[in-house]
C-alpha cells in the first residue's frame, strides 16, 4: 500500500484547504454580507461547479493520454492554479475581488479532484481498493483535523497565514505525487486503458447497476448532508444544548469515522462491499430513528459515535463500488458520476430539511434523514453485483 499512503497526500492537501475555506471565507463574506443565506449559497459554489464540471472533467481524463499519463496533467495545471487562488482570498480588497477569487480557486479545484480521486483505483487492484480508499479518507480526515486545530492559531496570527499555508501543502503535495507516482508504470492496466479510451462514454455506463448504486448515494447523502448541515440548531432548539455543546458533539461523529476508515475498508475487502454498506445504511437508519428519543448529552455522543462508524462502512466502500461495477476503462467518467449524485445531494438536501423543520418543527430533522436512508437501503438491496472479496490476508497484495 505504499503507493496508496503517497496518494494520500492529495487528499491530506485537498482536506485542509477544504477545511480552512469553509471555516474562514464566512468572516470575509460577512464583511459585505448580511443574509446568513446569501453566504450559504456562496459557500456552496464548488458543489455546483461539481454538478456541471467533475462529471465531464473525470470523463475527459479517460480519453487523455500524455507523456505524463491520464490524470496527472489536470494535477499540474489544477493544484498551482488552486494554491495560487487559495493564498490570493485572504488579500481581497473588495467584495468583487473576494468573490472573483472564490469562484478561480473553485474553478482550479474542480479541474483536478475527479483526476486525484481516479488516480486511486488507476494504480491499486480491484480487491484492495476498499482499503486503499479508507487510507486515503483516514489522510483526509487527519487533514481536516489539522486544519481545524492549526488553522485557527494561524488564522488569531494573521488572517492569510492559514490560506498561504494551505497553498504550500497543495504545492508540496504536487512535488511527492509527481516524484513517486507515475501512471505508465504504477497503473497495471494503463495501456490497455488508453487504447480503449474511444469507447467511454458516460450515457453507456448507466446499466441497472450502476443506477441504483447513484440512487442509494444520493438519498444516503441526503440524510448525512442534512443532518451534517442542520444538527447544531436541532442540538441547540430541540435538545436545549448551548451552540458549543451542539457543536461538539459532531466531533464524535467525525473523529469515528476518521478512526473506522482504515478498518472499513477491510472489512469490504474481506466480506464485499454490498454487505458492509448495508450494515452501515441499516445502522445508520436505526441510529436517526433513535435520537429523537435521546434527551441525554453522554447518549447523544454515544450515538453519534456509532454513527460516525457506520458512516465509515459507508462512505469508505461506495467509492470503490461505483467503480468495480463498470470497465477499468470507465474509471474517471465513473468518478465524476460519484460527485455528481453527492454534490446534487449537497446542494438540495439542507434547504429540503429546512423547509420541513419550518413547517413540521426539529424533531423532524432526523424522522426526514431515516426515510432517506431507508430509500438507499432499498436501492442498495436492488443491486446483484457479483465481487470479489479477500477471505485471507495472504491474498491481500496492494499495488506498488
Amino acid at each position: 500500500m505504499k503507493k496508496t499512503w503517497l496518494l494520500g497526500f492529495g487528499f491530506f492537501s485537498i482536506s485542509i484547504t477544504w477545511a480552512l475555506y469553509n471555516a474562514f471565507v464566512p468572516f470575509f463574506l460577512e464583511r459585505y454580507i448580511s443574509s446568513v443565506a446569501w453566504i450559504g449559497f456562496f459557500m456552496t459554489i464548488d458543489n455546483y461547479f461539481a454538478l456541471f464540471l467533475q462529471p465531464w472533467i473525470g470523463s475527459r481524463s479517460d480519453r487523455t493520454h500524455t507523456r505524463f499519463g491520464r490524470r496527472m496533467p489536470f494535477l499540474m495545471i489544477g493544484m498551482p492554479l488552486g494554491a495560487l487562488f487559495t493564498a490570493m482570498i485572504p488579500f481581497h480588497t473588495s467584495f468583487i475581488t473576494l468573490m472573483m477569487f472564490m469562484v478561480l480557486m473553485n474553478l482550479a479545484m474542480s479541474l483536478y479532484r475527479s483526476p486525484t480521486v481516479a488516480l486511486m483505483p488507476d494504480i491499486t487492484a480491484e480487491k484492495n481498493r476498499t482499503r486503499a480508499n479508507g487510507i486515503i479518507n483516514f489522510m483526509g480526515g487527519l487533514g481536516s483535523i489539522l486544519a481545524f486545530g492549526a488553522g485557527s492559531i494561524l488564522y488569531k496570527a494573521h488572517p492569510s497565514f492559514p490560506f498561504i499555508a494551505a497553498a504550500c501543502v497543495t504545492l508540496i503535495s504536487l512535488f511527492i505525487l509527481m516524484h513517486f507516482i507515475k501512471e505508465k508504470r504504477d497503473a497495471p492496466r494503463y495501456a490497455a486503458q488508453t487504447e480503449a479510451k474511444a469507447k467511454v462514454s458516460f450515457k453507456g455506463q448507466l446499466n441497472r447497476t450502476t443506477v441504483f448504486l447513484l440512487l442509494a448515494i444520493f438519498f444516503w447523502f441526503v440524510a448525512y448532508q442534512g443532518v451534517e448541515t442542520l444538527f447544531t440548531l436541532y442540538g441547540k432548539n430541540e435538545m436545549g444544548l448551548t451552540e458549543a455543546e451542539a457543536s461538539f458533539s459532531l466531533t464524535f461523529f467525525s473523529l469515528a469515522f476518521v478512526l473506522f476508515a482504515i478498518p472499513s475498508g477491510w472489512l469490504g475487502a474481506k466480506f464485499g462491499k454490498k454487505r458492509v454498506i448495508l450494515i452501515g445504511v441499516t445502522g445508520l437508519l436505526l441510529i436517526f430513528v433513535s435520537i429523537p428519543f435521546i434527551d441525554s448529552l453522554l447518549f447523544l455522543r454515544i450515538f453519534l459515535t456509532l454513527g460516525g462508524l457506520l458512516w465509515a462502512c459507508i462512505n469508505i466502500n461506495s467509492y470503490p463500488f461505483i467503480v468495480s461495477t463498470g470497465t477499468e476503462e470507465s474509471i474517471g467518467t465513473r468518478t465524476g458520476m460519484y460527485y455528481l449524485v453527492s454534490s446534487l445531494a449537497a446542494v438540495s438536501s439542507p434547504p429540503l430539511l429546512g423547509q420541513l423543520i419550518d413547517v413540521l418543527g426539529y424533531s423532524v430533522l432526523f424522522y426526514s434523514a431515516a426515510v432517506s436512508m431507508l430509500l438507499a437501503l432499498f436501492c442498495i438491496s436492488m443491486i446483484r453485483h457479483p465481487e470479489q472479496v479477500n477471505h485471507s490476508e495472504n491474498q491481500e497484495t496492494a499495488a506498488t
